[in-house]
Formats: C-alpha cells, structure tokens, sequence
C-alpha cells in the first residue's frame, strides 16, 4: 500500500476550501491530523464554524479544529464575501456547528504537533492567507526543517491576480507572512491561478455529484451552485474555478499537474503590484538585478481538468 501522508490543512473555508477538505476527508491515502483556521474570505469566527460544519457533514468530529489568526501581520484584514456570501459557505445549507474549537491558538498547536514529531512527518496545506504559517515560522524557527513539504494556494503569473490586477486574493490578504514562507528554505509547490483557472466545474459534473444523493453531495453542489456565479459573471467563465482543492489533488496525484521549479519574490511595496507572485519562470536569475536568485518553489501551471474532477467525484462516493 501507498504511503500515508500526514497533513496539515490551515484554511479560511469559502466553499472552494470546503471541497478541498471534503476531497481530503474522502481520500484515505491522507491522514489529516488537524484542521487550523484563519482570517481571510471571512472573518476568523466564520471561518472557524465553517471548518467545524464541515467535519460534522462528514462524520470527522475526531479531527481537531484550531482557531489561529484574526488578521494579517502587517495590513488590515481583505475579506471577500463578494465571492463567498456572508457566512463564506452560503449554499452550502449547513446548520450551526454543535462542536468547539479545540483551545489554544492555531501557532502554537501548529508548532507543538510539528515539534513532538519525527522530522518531516507533515506536509502542510495552506489554502488561504499564510499568517498561521508565517507566525509559526517566525515564532519557532526550528520547525522550518521539519517540515516535509508546505504545498498552497496563492498567486498567479500569466494569469494575472483575482484582487488586483496584479494579485491573486491570498497573497494580496498578507504579502508579508507570504514573503516569509516563500524565504524560508523549506521545499515549496505553488498552486496559482493559472492552475485553478483550468480547472472549472461543468453542470455535467454538478448533476454526476448530485446524483449520489448524500448529505455531503447536496451540500457541495449547493456551495458550487452559489460559488461559481461571482467568476462566471465577472470573467466570462463556464463554470466555479476550484483553486483551493487543486492542493489536495496534488498530494494525492501529482502526476495531473506540471510546472517547473522557479525562483518567486513576494511584492510587498509595489503601489500597482503589492502581494504579486514575481515568478521566474524564464530563467532571469542572472540578469535580474545581477544576482543570484535560487529556485526556491516548485510553480504549478498544468493540470489533468478531468482527471481532477474524476478525484474529487471518488472522494465524494466515500462520504
């Protein structure tokens, strides 16, 4: 049997982050030893009901939530509601959660349960802002070597960014803890835009989902239902892009994606660019500057659109 990896989602459920989770739960080649929450399409609260709405929808009560940063490091808080309706799940017809957050804060359980394990236990799946990342790093610098592999959703280069012309949400959310896990050394993979933008749900699929007639398919194709209205509306789109379950996907089949190892800086005073992924897709190392910039990320750009939805359809029967 495949190895089973141990992972670490550190999300801001948006129902793009629910069918991540939803596809991670469903898939046993992963053991998800915790749930951590922060700020980003909405406010911490939210954010933290909704991951606990989640594990309730799919009889996983058992994975701890952890409530982590209430807003970035640096800048105030970007929420984007607009995308994701008030609750940041609205669609999904989820009732309250009946569970709590396990105590403490998301850093520090983040730091204890990489420290209390054997080096490179974890991979961590970051899908929104890296401010519970980037805390932890900052905090306790010995984690950075112990961690497997950190595998996130954020930024954009042909693409563009989804905030701003330049920025993808959440980079832009906190370029700051962005830079700070981007410098850290430890092995990197990038899930942008122009991965995501690939990867769009179809009413073919939606009706597939529906079809299993479970409490965690009626959910999702009410999520989906409501999510894909915002990019179909605003950029043309045929359908929802799924960015944040692209992460899952890759730990669970990297062969559905390509991309190339690059060297990407963070813009953190840009007036036009703040928070854009300057991704070195070239090869400009050398005449960048005239200095020597290492490929510190492994940058996504491909993907097997079927193959994906083909994933998360499985993972979905499981539930």
């Amino acid at each position: 049997m495949a190895e089973t990896r141990r992972i670490i989602i550190d999300t801001d459920p948006g129902q793009d982050d629910a069918i991540a989770i939803l596809l991670a739960m469903g898939s046993p080649e992963l053991e998800i030893a915790g749930l951590t929450t922060v700020a980003g399409n909405v406010p911490l609260d939210l954010t933290t009901a909704n991951a606990l709405k989640l594990c309730e929808l799919a009889g996983r009560t058992d994975i701890p939530v952890v409530a982590g940063s209430i807003r970035p490091l640096v800048r105030p808080l970007v929420t984007a509601e607009a995308v994701h309706g008030k609750t940041g799940l609205d669609g999904s017809g989820l009732p309250d959660p009946t569970t709590r957050p396990v105590p403490g804060h998301a850093v520090d359980w983040i730091i204890d349960t990489i420290m209390a394990a054997p080096e490179g236990t974890y991979t961590l799946c970051p899908l929104g802002p890296l401010t519970n990342i980037a805390s932890a790093l900052v905090r306790e610098p010995r984690i950075a070597p112990r961690i497997r592999e950190i595998v996130f959703m954020g930024g954009g280069f042909f693409e563009g960014g989804n905030t701003t012309p330049a920025a993808e949400f959440n980079i832009y959310v906190d370029p700051h803890a962005a830079h700070v896990v981007m410098t850290s050394g430890i092995k990197l993979t990038m899930v942008p835009l122009d991965v995501t933008h690939k990867a769009l749900t179809t009413r073919a699929w939606l009706d597939r989902v529906a079809a299993l007639g479970t409490p965690a398919a009626k959910s999702v194709v009410g999520m989906l239902d409501f999510f894909e209205r915002f990019d179909m509306d605003r950029y043309g789109m045929t359908g929802a892009p799924l960015h944040d379950p692209c992460v899952i996907a890759y730990l669970l089949k990297p062969e559905l994606f390509g991309g190339r190892d690059c060297h990407v800086a963070i813009e953190l005073s840009g007036e036009h660019t703040l928070g854009m992924t300057v991704v070195d897709w070239w090869g400009m190392a050398g005449k960048w500057g005239g200095t020597d910039r290492p490929k510190n990320c492994r940058v996504l750009r491909d993907i097997d659109a079927a193959g994906f939805f083909e994933l998360i359809y499985q993972a979905l029967q499981r539930l």
